[in-house]
């Protein structure tokens, strides 16, 4: 070793000390917010490895410009006692500090000896001494820095040895990473002390040591062993060996430069140029070559880079987040999203289903409270180009225009979705060529462009989770089909017997029009009865409707009168607010409609708190009269909107038969309308009757019997 010249120890040195610097520094930034891994000792650790990242500078700079003595001598002090805290902060995490005596005295000691050779340290740096005392006091000085590192070590055996057996794989890493330290310390005084002069050569390599404590400090302070692993992409690992070689060739140029001008002989300085002249020519021709750096690139990806993803992990995890069940388990939409979101690291994300029309709408959501989603997510006209293509839209792209889908509107990504900031992938669900969803990932913390293997593993991903949509879907409509089954056989029993009531109260209101005696008792007989008798009827005749979802008769309804009964009926409820209404006639059945409102009104006004109003409102929305039911209630979650809220027999009230919500869609849906739903958890619901306009009834008429002949 003590053949290379001293320029390229000082070289090493440098790169080694600035290495080492780095890597605590880093360490140090990244367990700023994780202190408490360490427990009561975290804030002391983060202070000691940034004196040690100032020391391992201090020491570059004092390697590149001798005349900065004292700075790497000050810096070491205030390193040593950093770590001195940190094992005293060690001990007190679990008492020991308190039931062993020595420890503070001794900390105490070696404190006190660090500061008097940093006292006389900076005596002797200010003073001309002769060469000889100047001799004597380096001496005394190895040997405080030997009293401080050896006192260091034992204190360090103690911390581990002495500990509780569970106490031990916490403390095993810092206490290795110090003994490392402090043991290159041991060894390098030693023979500075035996040598009597400073052994630059070893010093050189100290930013060794420097960077095994870093790297013991992660592994110490790593929740698991996940956090250590890294997943750099094929650009990063590229520039990463780009930058090696050019470190190579930089430090091999100069210690082949400085051995030809020590050994070069009368010719030494011309040689040195010579070949400085000719790597550098070599350098600016070679690197800077697209066939180099390909070859680089290949090379990499072949023999030092397998993948980016470790597959076989991100299977297991995403089954395990897929096929959790249980009560405690999140909805499988939600668990959808996350299996997804974990892959690429996304903090959050959206699932949009088919709804009636064939339209996305939102089914649910995974830690994205703020967005906010349209009741028609994306529309139908815009979803065949993803059918077909499967087609991956990366919404940087799209923004910037690089991407914009197919032509005439298909496969265009909405515009809610590029104008929300966080919106960053869009990923369609195929199953046997039929879309059951799509899936919207928001940005990561640290966001990167797309490639040729993220494609492939969202394809196989969204393949695999269509299926368990697909499957889920089947599933519920074979368990409302066996529901449904199970109701009309149980109604059958319930429409006999009303029926035959029915029957009676005829019966009786015939008898009693001919033989009572009394005609007052008479009269307000005959009205209970036949009033009973008309309910009895309507709901013979509501029952009779359940199967089919039809209306008794469709016809010109204004829509300002209906809107007019139900408000009367709501007029004791202070809570109920005619927000506006418009005089417009439309297409539709009054009794049916008005059941309906009120169904929606009565829901609305359970849902809320007495003192949250309910807002009700008619207005124009195109070839529609827009019926709106608005309340500020608890709100429903995007999962039991999708599968719960119109699904028959599925009730949140307590006696409740859960055919109400149901029924009302089916009758808006006989008369040719449509029902919409938005609503949030904890900030309430907004209820959406659209029903035609008795203007556009012809068209609509023409439109059912495209056969028919317009004259």
């Amino acid at each position: 070793m003590a053949a290379l010249h001293p320029a390229v120890w000082t070289t090493i040195g440098v790169a080694l000390d600035l290495s080492g610097a780095i890597a605590l520094a880093s360490v140090g930034l990244w367990l700023a917010t994780r202190r408490d891994r360490f427990g009561q000792a975290g804030t002391a650790v983060v202070f000691a490895l940034f004196l040690t990242a100032l020391w391992s500078l201090a020491c570059a700079a004092a390697t590149a410009s001798p005349a900065a003595v004292f700075a790497p001598s000050l810096a070491e002090s205030a390193r040593n006692l950093g770590w001195l805290v940190v094992i005293y902060r060690l001990f007190a995490s679990d008492g020991r500090h308190a039931s062993l005596a020595p420890i503070r005295p001794v900390i105490l000691s070696l404190g006190f000896v660090e500061l008097l050779h940093l006292g006389v340290d900076y005596g002797l740096s200010r003073l001309a001494i002769d060469r000889d005392v100047l001799q004597v006091a380096f001496e005394f000085n190895v040997m405080f820095r030997l009293l401080v590192t050896v006192g260091g070590l034992v204190l360090v055996h103690n911390l581990y040895a002495g500990s509780p057996r569970e106490s031990r794989a916490a403390l095993r890493w810092p206490a290795v990473g110090l003994a490392a330290l402090w043991a290159f310390d041991l060894n390098l005084y030693t023979i500075a002390y035996l040598a009597g002069t400073w052994p630059y050569e070893i010093a050189a390599l100290r930013g060794i040591a420097t960077a095994a404590l870093a790297a013991c400090i992660a592994i110490a302070a790593a929740g698991n062993r996940d956090d250590l692993r890294l997943r750099p992409s094929r650009a990063v690992t590229f520039q990463t060996f780009s930058l090696l070689v050019i470190g190579v060739y930089l430090v091999a140029m100069v210690a082949v430069a400085q051995w030809l001008s020590y050994a070069g002989g009368n010719f030494a300085r011309l040689i040195e140029l010579a070949f400085l002249t000719l790597a550098s020519a070599l350098a600016l021709v070679v690197l800077p070559s697209r066939r180099v750096r390909a070859w680089l690139k290949v090379t990499l990806a072949k023999h030092f880079f397998q993948h980016r993803y470790d597959y076989r992990e991100e299977w297991l995890r995403f089954t395990r987040t897929i096929g959790s069940g249980g009560d405690q388990s999140a909805p499988l939409g939600e668990r959808v999203v996350q299996s997804i979101a974990d892959v690429f690291e996304s903090p959050a994300g959206l699932l949009l289903t088919p709804g009636d029309q064939g339209e996305l709408t939102l089914a649910a959501r995974w830690n994205w409270p703020e967005i906010e989603v349209p009741a028609i997510a994306v529309p139908v006209t815009s979803i065949g180009h993803f059918e077909r293509t499967g087609y991956i839209a990366d919404l940087d792209d799209v923004r910037a225009g690089l991407k914009s889908g197919a032509a005439d509107g298909e496969g265009e990504v909405p515009r809610w979705l590029l104008d929300h900031p966080r919106g960053w992938a869009l990923i369609p669900l195929v199953h046997y060529e039929r879309l059951v969803g799509m899936v919207v990932l928001a940005r990561p913390q640290l966001a990167r462009k797309f490639d040729w293997e993220d494609f492939d593993l969202l394809r196989v991903i969204g393949q695999q989770v269509a299926s368990y949509l697909a499957e889920n879907s089947s599933q519920l409509a074979l368990a409302e089909s066996a529901r449904f089954e199970d109701f009309h056989r149980r109604i059958a029993f319930v429409m006999h017997d009303i029926k035959n009531l029915a029957s009676q109260f005829s019966l009786l209101a015939r008898n009693a029009e001919l033989h009572a005696e009394k005609p007052a008792f008479r009269a307000d007989m005959l009205v209970t009865l036949r009033n009973s008798s008309d309910k009895l009827n309507a709901l013979l005749a509501r029952l009779s409707r359940y199967g089919t979802g039809a209306v008794e008769k469709l016809e010109q309804v204004p829509a300002a009168e209906v809107l007019s009964v139900v408000m009367d009926r709501f007029r004791a409820n202070a809570q109920v607010v005619l927000a506006e209404t418009r005089d417009v006639a439309i297409t539709a059945n009054r009794h049916s409609l008005e059941q309906v409102l009120m169904h929606l009104v009565q829901n609305a006004i359970d849902a809320s708190r007495p003192e949250s109003p309910v807002f009700v409102s008619l207005t124009l929305d195109g070839l529609n009269a827009r019926f709106e039911v608005l309340d500020s209630g608890c709100g429903m979650s995007a999962d039991f909107v999708r599968n719960r809220l119109f699904k028959p027999f599925v009730s949140t009230k307590t006696g409740g038969f859960g055919i109400g919500a149901f029924e009302a869609r089916e009758l808006v849906r006989a008369m040719r309308g449509r029902l919409d739903v938005e609503s949030r958890e904890g900030l309430g619901s907004r209820f959406v009757v659209r029903l035609p306009l008795a203007a556009a009834g012809d068209l609509y008429q023409i439109l059912a019997n495209p056969d028919q002949k317009v004259a």
